[in-house]
């Protein structure tokens, strides 16, 4: 299958593309709303501005993925692999992100508003700017991630490591940080 097949069957109502191999497909911009890519194979896809709004990618494979300033919202994403992916001014809010490979992926500027990211892998990830608000990351991994300037208002951080993150100019405020291992490697109590 390419992309100009799965775009038919799309267009034709199927929606559950399980399991589906389209390594480095390009959907730039594609209207994929609700579409089941769960365990799909999406290494190096380019899917910059597509909407994806509500649709399954848990556990699919999308490392070194573009997903620059595609449509998440309300997205199912637990336990994808996105290492190196490419999010900036992507739209995740509420999705759901919980044990996802993001390491050393750029999310600057993406809107993760009370999205769950609990228990993923953000080492080295790329938040600076990153619209947080609300969001549920209990016990995520942040080491030496960029928060420069991020929004984690109101956050649940439960036990996240920031070790070696950047919090500059990061408002954490009224963020909840029990048990959080600090910058500096200290645990907030």
């Amino acid at each position: 299958m390419d992309a100009q097949e799965l775009l038919s069957r799309y267009a034709k109502g199927e929606r559950s593309f399980n399991r589906i191999v389209l390594p480095e497909v390009n959907l730039e911009r594609a209207n994929l709303g609700g579409v089941d890519f769960g365990r799909a194979d999406l290494r190096g896809a380019n899917l910059t501005g597509a909407s994806l709004s509500g649709a399954n990618l848990s556990k699919a494979n999308l490392r070194g993925a573009k997903l620059e300033g595609a449509n998440l919202s309300e997205v199912i994403l637990s336990g994808a692999d996105l290492t190196q992916a490419i999010l900036t001014n992507a739209h995740l809010n509420e999705s759901d992100l919980s044990g996802a490979s993001l390491s050393g992926s750029n999310l600057c500027d993406a809107n993760l508003h009370m999205a769950s990211i609990s228990a993923a892998n953000l080492q080295g990830a790329n938040l600076s700017g990153a619209k947080m608000g609300g969001v549920r990351m209990w016990k995520a991994d942040l080491q030496g991630a960029n928060l420069c300037g991020a929004d984690l208002s109101e956050a649940n951080m439960s036990e996240v490591n920031l070790k070696g993150a950047n919090l500059n100019a990061t408002d954490m405020s009224e963020a909840f940080l029990t048990g959080a291992i600090m910058p500096d490697g200290t645990i907030h109590s």
